[in-house]
């Protein structure tokens, strides 16, 4: 028995000026994975036509942003390819190569543990930890059934923002299984680097240590952002991973944590990564023996 995606029968973009180098371009007004691919099909068009005036294509969860140099480029001439590519982008024949990425997390980490507890007076359950308060909301029985499911099927990052290098990511699975937590009352003035949360129903790692709002799950070994760019896979950039992105959220214990860390600070760790075709079409027709077949090449 198959698991499919509903997908909506129609969007209307919507295009707006922002000043006079930007056009900002709102696919729907909800997250849902039409838009988010659609976004990420017409925003890879862009770049494969290589329009002059182009200086950043900034793709996001519904919708996505161009700055331009309207020296080079007419604002309406560029809305004008924008509406022909929108129209010519057919979701069951587009596809497009993207990486699938081995993410490992310690859940219910020490670090990410002990600033939750520090912030008990902020959140809706102070008397629970996150994981048990997300775990019970969301109708498990258990904190660690809850992260058997964050963990169960990939994650597909739908847009890099708010800080440099914050990958924002969407389970893919269909509506009915999607994990959905609330942010905190109050924000925290505090949340480690690399700490894994998780608000609304996006999962979300935190870049760097600073304030912040979504629930804590645990803490990747991974760096999602090199300014220095000195690890192998931060070579062409600061930020990784990048919108369109698979990551594969995979438990670790302790032991693996610290032995990935070390080889993180002296440089030499390289991310597991693999190259895949994603098909929208395939994935919307069954998600779940599409996930295990992209999960499947980390082997």
């Amino acid at each position: 028995m198959t698991a499919r995606i509903e997908r909506k029968e129609s969007l209307s973009p919507r295009y707006e000026y922002g000043g006079d180098d930007y056009i900002f371009v709102e696919l729907d007004q909800e997250m849902s994975f039409d838009a988010n691919f659609e976004a990420m099909a017409i925003t890879q068009q862009i770049r494969e036509r290589n329009l002059s005036g182009i200086i950043e294509i900034c793709p996001a969860n519904a919708s996505y942003m161009i700055h331009f140099d309207p020296d080079e480029l007419a604002p309406t001439d560029l809305v004008e390819e924008l509406k022909q590519i929108e129209r010519e982008t057919d979701l069951s024949e587009y596809q497009w190569d993207t990486r699938i990425i081995d993410f490992p997390v310690l859940y219910d980490d020490p670090w990410t543990h002990e600033t939750l507890m520090e912030f008990r007076d902020n959140h809706q359950d102070p008397d629970a930890t996150d994981l048990e308060y997300s775990a019970r909301i969301n109708g498990f029985d258990s904190a660690d059934e809850f992260i058997d499911a964050h963990a169960g099927a990939p994650h597909m990052v739908t847009m890099v923002g708010f800080v440099p290098g914050l990958p924002w990511c969407f389970q893919m699975v269909p509506r009915e299984e999607q994990i959905e937590v609330p942010k905190y009352l109050q924000p925290r003035t505090a949340t480690p680097s690399r700490a894994v949360g998780f608000g609304g129903a996006f999962t979300a790692i935190y870049p760097v240590h600073g304030a912040g709002g979504y629930q804590l799950f645990g803490r990747t070994p991974l760096e999602v952002l090199d300014v220095d760019q000195q690890l192998p896979d931060f070579e062409d950039s600061m930020v990784f991973p990048n919108p369109g992105d698979i990551l594969n959220f995979r438990r670790i214990d302790r032991t693996e944590y610290d032995a990935i860390r070390e080889e993180i600070e002296d440089g030499t760790y390289k991310y597991t990564i693999e190259a895949v075709e994603f098909s929208p079409e395939e994935f919307f027709e069954n998600p779940h023996e599409y996930n295990a077949q992209l999960v499947e090449v980390l082997d």
